[in-house]
């Protein structure tokens, strides 16, 4: 039987506790991971949270299993995770990918204007000045 996205979506926020910044921050204070779940273009276009580490949703499957030749040792099931994307929905998905793949402990801390709005430090994108 097909699954819509909204069915989707309901799962993922079901399985994936939505925090805010402030307790994000202190996950990784106590050394959880950031995972930035964006494309690549939008990092060099809006910047990134500072200390984020950068995965593409479509390449996590392949990050986050140890038994594959592009696994990120960035992740580990016994470390914490905190997603975000541009608005929330990829790291929604991303978590509950992760959690289906035995993460144990895994949240979602929205977009990543939330994290800036938040006051939260990020990194600028570079200016390209004459280069493009």
């Amino acid at each position: 039987m097909a699954i819509s996205l909204q069915e989707m979506m309901a799962e993922a926020n079901a399985a994936v506790a939505r925090i805010p910044v402030a307790r994000a921050q202190d996950l990784i204070a106590q050394g959880a991971l950031l995972l930035d779940v964006r494309d690549a273009p939008e990092l060099e276009v809006q910047g990134r949270a500072t200390g984020s580490h950068h995965i593409p949703r479509g390449m996590l499957e392949f990050r986050a299993d140890p038994a594959s030749p592009f696994y990120d040792t960035a992740l580990r099931a016994d470390r914490p995770v905190v997603l975000h994307c541009a608005s929330g929905g990829r790291a929604a998905l991303a978590g509950k990918l992760l959690k289906d793949m035995g993460y144990g402990e895994v949240y979602n801390v929205g977009g990543f204007a939330e994290w800036k709005e938040a006051g939260a430090p990020v990194e600028e994108p570079v200016d390209r000045g004459m280069s493009v």
